[in-house]
């Protein structure tokens, strides 16, 4: 692992280290969790277990813990782990990997099956480097889209190749009717794109635009509203739209914004004189 990957797990430890991070079912999307091949070790024993939420220092699981399993989990002395399994788009197999931890509470968690339990679990050292980056690229992204939101990344052939995209070509939708457009700008809060239409059809508009990924990942789709609709160098029926976005941003939208301003290092200043 190069110096500043590691310079960088080093910094996601240190600031997000108890920071949880909820496992819905756009985070697990975003980050390629294989749901069916997450279990607790006891010892020699399996129990399949669902992931509710991760940080660097423990995690919240459910899982069917009968009164055996109980005392099990009481007496691992040190041989309980975790273990997670991802899908990440750069690597051709899934990566998996423990995490030494100890069941610190059990809480009822479904009145009509008592051997249901959310599992509360303290990790008992470091986790693994994955686990830090997975949920450090999270955390990053969640406060980047906060204090980054308005910083515009032009889609260039040097830029998508960083971003993850194979085109600039993407689609809206208008009142049920599709078309095709091209991305110029996007942001955390925003996209410009180009578009063959009247203005009438999109201004002020609800739209839906969805980016295509590719090979490197699902295609993304994202609610916002039309702000504006040029004209574009005298051409009356290219348009360029500027489209805010409206309500949840897509977890693997701030992902794909956030590691690519997070590549990018600002220049240095030049002295006056």
């Amino acid at each position: 692992m190069s110096i500043v990957t590691s310079q960088q797990l080093a910094r996601y430890f240190e600031q997000y280290m108890k920071t949880e991070v909820t496992f819905n079912m756009q985070v697990a999307g975003a980050t390629g969790l294989i749901s069916r091949n997450i279990y607790l070790k006891i010892q020699d024993r399996r129990l399949p277990c669902v992931i509710l939420s991760s940080s660097m220092a423990g995690a919240r699981v459910i899982a069917s813990v009968s009164p055996e399993v109980s005392g099990e989990l009481d007496q691992a002395n040190g041989r309980l782990t975790l273990r997670w399994c991802f899908k990440l788009p750069d690597k051709d197999e899934p990566i998996a990997f423990f995490v030494a931890c100890h069941a610190a509470n059990l809480t009822p968690y479904a009145t009509k099956d008592p051997d249901m339990q959310l599992v509360t679990l303290e990790y008992t050292q470091r986790p693994a480097d994955d686990l830090i980056l997975i949920l450090g690229m999270l955390l990053d992204a969640n406060a980047n889209a906060h204090r980054r939101k308005d910083e515009r990344i032009v889609v260039s052939p040097e830029t998508m190749k960083k971003l993850g995209l194979d085109s600039r070509e993407a689609a809206l939708v208008v009142e049920h009717i599709g078309y095709r457009c091209a991305l110029r700008d996007i942001s955390f809060s925003g996209a410009m794109v180009f578009v063959v239409g009247s203005t009438a059809a999109f201004a002020e508009k609800h739209i839906a635009l969805k980016i295509s990924r590719g090979a490197l990942g699902a295609d993304i789709l994202l609610a916002g509203i039309v702000r504006r609709a040029e004209e574009v160098g005298g051409h009356k029926d290219v348009l360029a739209l500027g489209i805010e976005y409206e309500g949840d941003i897509p977890m693997s939208y701030k992902l794909l914004i956030s590691t690519y301003l997070s590549s990018v290092r600002k220049a240095p200043e030049v002295p006056n004189g």
